[in-house]
């Protein structure tokens, strides 16, 4: 019903695919499940590419009088382009997780491009039911992820629309990825985490997990003061602007940092080592994504957007996303060389493996 995904590692591809025949002369096709995920990963775009490009055509619509995208000139047009792009990417994503040609896309070509749509969308996908269901509870008004001028900005109704669609987004293309991957890469993280066999590199990998997780104290920190009411190090327009939707988002950005630092340091040290291997990974893999590209998003938006003085970021700012960048840098090039050396270790044949005594 799937389609064969494996790299040319493990068994034969005539054995992988059960016809006796190389994959590429058997049929391609995919479940019913994948091809309604691609048309809704596709689809769940078209809300905010359309927004953007009526904007880009002149189009105010949701855009309410005053706001300051109304005088954003050249600078919002190529922003807008850009964004326009990054979302187009879904749609080149989702027909490379479901069409033949993507069997043939070397493994980091798509994996860093869904790292960054996972780093980008999880925030979103995390923060903004929580601030609906704040309001709804009578936690305090307030704006979606990503309004935090006092001015009118955008109709309430676009943050409804364009992060649904964005939801809906993460989720399929989320679903889409994580099948794909079970089957082309899925022994690199079956077992236990006492599975884990030593090797030469490991006092450097556990180095490099301390040393990421003592980095993302700093922006753990500084999300915890912001999330409970602290106004350090921020820029006055934004201390004054704080909603409810601003702790939401300040507490889903230490949970990620939190989420980071457990997932490496299990992934290095193996504790707990009945563990599934699974969990640290997507703990890291989440972690690392959210604090590195939304670090790097919240400086870009922070720079873009500094007219005035009270707009301008501070120097705690940044660099506590600056920190923030790198400690989920240094997480994910620890993921890269772990399945880098799982998928060496799976390639040595059996019968070449070193015996005991000849250690001995």
């Amino acid at each position: 019903m799937t389609a064969n995904l494996h790299t040319g590692t493990g068994a034969p591809p005539e054995e992988r695919t059960g016809t006796g025949v190389p994959p590429e002369e058997t049929p391609y096709r995919i479940g019913r499940a994948r091809s309604v995920l691609r048309v809704v990963a596709m689809a769940s775009c078209l809300p905010y590419v359309g927004l953007k490009t009526a904007w880009m055509a002149g189009s105010r619509l949701g855009i309410p009088d005053g706001s300051p995208l109304l005088d954003g000139g050249t600078a919002l047009a190529v922003a807008n382009g850009a964004t326009v792009l990054m979302d187009g990417a879904v749609v080149v994503l989702a027909l490379l997780l479901t069409r033949p040609w993507g069997l043939r896309v070397p493994a980091w070509l798509l994996v860093l491009p869904m790292w960054v749509a996972s780093g980008l969308l999880l925030p979103i996908m995390t923060a903004f039911p929580v601030q609906l269901a704040v309001r709804i509870f009578g936690g305090g008004g307030g704006r979606p992820v990503g309004e935090g001028s006092s001015e009118p900005f955008l109709d309430p109704w676009v943050f409804g629309v364009v992060y649904g669609g964005f939801i809906v987004q993460g989720l399929a293309l989320g679903s889409l990825f994580a099948l794909y991957a079970r089957e082309r890469w899925g022994d690199l993280w079956r077992g236990r985490l006492r599975d884990l066999p030593e090797n030469p590199t490991a006092p450097a990998l556990r180095a490099t997990a301390v040393a990421a997780a003592s980095a993302a104290l700093v922006p753990g920190v500084t999300h915890l003061l912001w999330a409970t009411g602290s106004t350090a190090g921020l820029e006055p327009a934004r201390a004054a602007d704080r909603t409810s939707d601003f702790h939401v988002l300040e507490a889903v950005s230490l949970l990620f940092v939190v989420v980071t630092a457990v997932g490496v340091l299990l992934l290095a040290f193996r504790r707990t080592g009945g563990l599934s291997l699974r969990l640290p990974l997507v703990l890291a893999w989440c972690g690392s994504a959210q604090m590195a590209c939304w670090g790097g998003w919240m400086s870009l938006a922070g720079l873009m957007g500094a007219g005035e003085a009270a707009d301008r970021p501070t120097a705690a700012s940044m660099v506590t996303y600056a920190v923030q960048m790198l400690a989920g840098a240094l997480v994910v090039t620890l993921g890269a060389y772990f399945f880098a050396e799982r998928a060496a270790a799976r390639s040595v044949p059996a019968g070449d493996a070193p015996h005991e005594s000849r250690r001995s």
